[in-house]
């Protein structure tokens, strides 16, 4: 099946007072149509700012430098102003973190669900608000015609993401971008809100890009993980293949720090030690070596590209950026 969306050596970059920001830095990936992808890395890694630049969702300190974003035959970095408008909420829908800061608090809900609906399939506001109240069912919000008159404040924290969900969902996009969508929720709703994702997927056969830093999140959830650290994607397979036999050191460490019921009760959690590094200078070298308990000189000297290797079954698709053997490692 041929990729629904295909990045290659994506760069974006921020213009701040000490230099630039290296953001992103060369990350190439594809998505097929209805499937799943999970993004991970800890706080910083561009997890965030890798899909903002697909749809070019960005601030204007913000550039993308490098690369190409193939979409319907479309590269989004060289699309106008009219080709990129038709694209983000109708085709590419986003459900961003904290919905409480993405929703209006001064407009109702059945105004925000709408506009998109009227502005990219020009329909008239009694249709766009009958499409909204079924789209409110369908994510499990109860009398819907009563809270598209309701404002933001007047829902809970998980009716509020179950809103930004619906309004990621009402045009019917091809691929939704889910930023940690379950960030500020407690667990029981986020385990809702999960459920609740991966069955409008099955139903209505939408691609999804899943972004969050909790690698255990994504157990049973994905098709593939790709794991990302100073802008750089470090390893990348399907999700059986990376629990099983991770390569990268910085997945194996990501791992390694989540509790097992099966632990030995003495064995105590690991953390990675040090910090990212400062990405004002482009990585030359592998920007996890100073991190890494698996470093060789050579890691000081350059920066690994990302090469496939069999996966656990022999079957390529599992792709890491190491110079290290770390198999049975972790």
């Amino acid at each position: 099946m041929s990729a629904l969306l295909e990045v290659k050596d994506l760069e974006t970059q921020f213009k701040v007072r000490a230099g630039k920001l290296h953001a992103v830095n060369g990350v190439s990936f594809s998505l097929k149509q209805g499937e799943m992808l999970g993004v991970v890395g800890e706080s910083g890694c561009g997890k965030s700012v890798t899909m903002m630049s697909l749809i070019r969702l960005l601030p204007p300190s913000a550039s993308i430098t490098n690369g190409s974003v193939m979409f319907e035959g479309v590269d989004l970095v060289k699309a106008n102003k009219e080709q990129i408008n038709a694209v983000r909420g109708s085709k590419i829908g986003m459900i961003f973190q904290d919905p409480m800061t993405s929703l209006n608090p001064f407009v109702k809900i059945g105004v925000q669900l709408s506009e998109g609906l009227m502005y990219h399939k020009s329909m008239r506001k009694k249709d766009a608000y009958d499409r909204c109240a079924q789209y409110l069912d369908m994510v499990g919000i109860s009398n819907s015609r009563h809270r598209l008159e309701e404002y933001p404040h007047q829902l809970s924290g998980g009716m509020r993401q179950r809103v930004m969900i619906a309004m990621a969902l009402v045009s019917e996009p091809k691929i939704v971008i889910a930023d940690e969508p379950t960030t500020a929720l407690d667990v029981t709703i986020q385990a809702q809100i999960v459920d609740l994702v991966k069955g409008l997927r099955e139903k209505l056969d939408t691609s999804i890009i899943w972004i969050t830093h909790d690698l255990s999140l994504l157990a049973g959830m994905v098709d593939r993980i790709m794991v990302m650290y100073a802008g750089c994607v470090v390893e990348e397979a399907n999700l059986r293949d990376l629990y099983k036999d991770p390569r990268h050191p910085y997945t194996i460490g990501l791992l390694n720090s989540i509790p097992r019921l099966k632990n030995n009760e003495n064995r105590r959690l690991r953390s990675i030690p040090g910090q990212p590094p400062n990405l004002l200078q482009k990585p030359a070298s592998c920007p996890f070596a100073s991190r890494c308990a698996f470093k060789t000189e050579r890691c000081d000297r350059e920066n690994p590209g990302l090469e496939s290797v069999p996966g656990d079954d022999g079957a390529s698709g599992h792709r890491i950026a190491c110079w290290a053997d770390t198999r049975g490692r972790i």
